[in-house]
């Protein structure tokens, strides 16, 4: 297993989206936060409170976390578009193990870059707006909490692009599964409407990063409801790509 970690670590660190696509994550991060925090600051003369600014600063993530799903789609996607996975699968005739080489070194790389990107987000934040008082508490929260919903967006993707194995298409899905049809689920009428927007995707899913909307579900509880989304979606893929040629 050590071997497939470091060729999938291999490929990952080699090939020049991944470099762009992380980049552009953190670019999101921090340059929508600032924009927003200057924004608010702007408009008032008095002190902002800690609390309303550390949210403020990772707004960003609703945008990242496209980028991250996307470089999701790639991780696996780019190797069905270019024949590559038949070479990988010649090595790694166990296809499972395969996959679970790409989730792991993609889940370490995400968390890592998202945890740095989401404190750089919040450090701005802070600089920007002074805020009279804050808890690091509330900041250690607010990034772990953001760097998990960004992780997991890039896994949803990942799944879906083992599932789907076409890049435009996978891309597509993710984002109306994580942007789109979330905000097309709010609009639903009715108790139950309500429910299934409560529990769709990242309505769910990012209570981690924004939470106190009401509702039945706490963050963590609608995290987990987004793991299940992606569960579902990564098992399906991991189903199909035992039983479909490469």
């Amino acid at each position: 297993m050590i071997d497939i970690l470091r060729s999938e670590w291999t490929k990952i660190r080699s090939v020049r989206s991944t470099v762009w696509t992380l980049a552009v994550t953190a670019l999101l991060m921090t340059g929508l936060g600032a924009l927003l925090v200057s924004a608010a600051k702007g408009s008032t003369d008095k002190p902002m409170p800690g609390a309303e600014v550390i949210q403020l600063s990772l707004l960003g993530v609703t945008f990242a976390s496209l980028s991250i799903a996307t470089l999701g789609v790639l991780v696996i996607s780019s190797e069905y578009r270019t024949g590559g996975i038949r070479t990988s699968l010649m090595a790694v005739p166990k296809r499972m193990s395969l996959l679970t080489g790409k989730i792991v070194v993609f889940t370490a790389a995400s968390l890592i870059v998202s945890a740095v990107a989401s404190a750089a987000a919040v450090g701005i934040g802070l600089a920007i707006a002074q805020p009279s008082s804050f808890e690091m508490g509330d900041v250690g929260k607010a990034v772990l909490g953001a760097s998990l919903y960004l992780t997991a967006c890039g896994l949803f993707g990942l799944g879906l692009g083992t599932l789907i194995r076409h890049t435009p298409g996978a891309i597509v899905s993710a984002i109306a599964l994580i942007l789109v049809l979330p905000q097309v689920a709010n609009q639903l009428p009715g108790q139950w409407g309500k429910t299934v927007a409560e529990y769709f995707t990242t309505n769910a899913g990012s209570l981690l990063v924004i939470p106190g909307r009401g509702g039945s579900l706490d963050p963590w509880s609608g995290f987990g409801v987004y793991m299940v989304w992606i569960a579902v979606a990564a098992i399906a893929g991991a189903v199909l790509m035992q039983r479909r040629d490469a």
